[in-house]
């Protein structure tokens, strides 16, 4: 019994080590390092990005684009892009779905707002909705560069505030996809607006939900695994340019489809 105990300390010790190795990872990538860059360089690291893309990728390449993107953030500096491992399973799955209508909450850069547009058929959509003005400004140009504007609108504001607005306002009747990759506390109450609330899905529609392992994002997991609506696959994977173990969290919706109240 004591013995058990004792491997199962020793286990737990080591899961905290590697969590407070990972925390300070991040901690010296996103603050330290990133604050150093921002004053010596006179530019954030969103705009550096941007630069490197314009100096660097094809214009009206969207893979180019991506590719460039993917290797700033691996060799320069870290940033929250889905990135090149967990962007094969997002590639996979988008080609199975073949989707029309899209949705896609967090913008950021636009690094996956570009990866999804390349994918799309010819007279599909994807609208993508970003909180932070600065992050909309170095995305458009970023997705006018890669050649895919006419697939893809952003949406400026927060996402309790515009998924209501997605009917009337923006003529969109289902979501044929949606790709959760915004605050993580947000993916449980935009899902149940989204679902609940607004009636978006159809029976097939996917939700594809990014970082549930790292940061996480429990509420999320524990609703859709439990809800009989929704067929569940996770697909284990690490965080973008980095070794820390993460996943990404298809849910199919099997329906049936929910009266609108938006």
């Amino acid at each position: 019994m004591l013995e058990s105990s004792s491997i199962l300390l020793s286990i737990v010790t080591s899961l905290l080590f590697i969590l407070l190795l990972l925390a300070a990872s991040i901690l010296w990538n996103e603050i330290v390092l990133q604050r150093i860059n921002n004053f010596t360089m006179a530019e954030n690291k969103e705009k550096r990005i941007l630069n490197f893309v314009l100096q660097n990728a094809v214009r009206g390449d969207p893979q180019s684009v991506v590719d460039t993107i993917d290797t700033y953030c691996s060799q320069k500096e870290w940033a929250m892009n889905v990135g090149d491992e967990k962007g094969l399973i997002l590639d996979k799955i988008v080609e199975e779905t073949k989707p029309s209508v899209l949705l896609e909450l967090g913008t950021y850069c636009g690094y996956s707002a570009v990866r999804i547009a390349g994918l799309l058929k010819p007279g599909a959509r994807l609208l993508t909705i970003e909180f932070n003005p600065d992050f909309v400004a170095i995305a458009k140009q970023m997705i006018e560069f890669a050649g895919v504007q006419d697939k893809v609108k952003i949406l400026e504001g927060p996402s309790e505030t515009i998924i209501p607005q997605l009917k009337k306002k923006h003529e969109v009747d289902t979501l044929d996809f949606v790709f959760l990759d915004h605050w993580k506390d947000r993916y449980l109450p935009d899902t149940v607006l989204l679902l609940v609330m607004c009636g978006m899905q159809r029976k097939g529609s996917v939700l594809l939900a990014d970082n549930v392992i790292c940061p996480g994002a429990p509420e999320f997991i524990k609703y859709i695994r439990n809800n009989n609506h929704f067929k569940c696959t996770n697909f284990p994977s690490h965080l973008e340019y980095m070794k820390a173990k993460d996943a990404m969290e298809k849910a199919v919706f099997l329906g049936p489809g929910l009266e609108s109240m938006c």
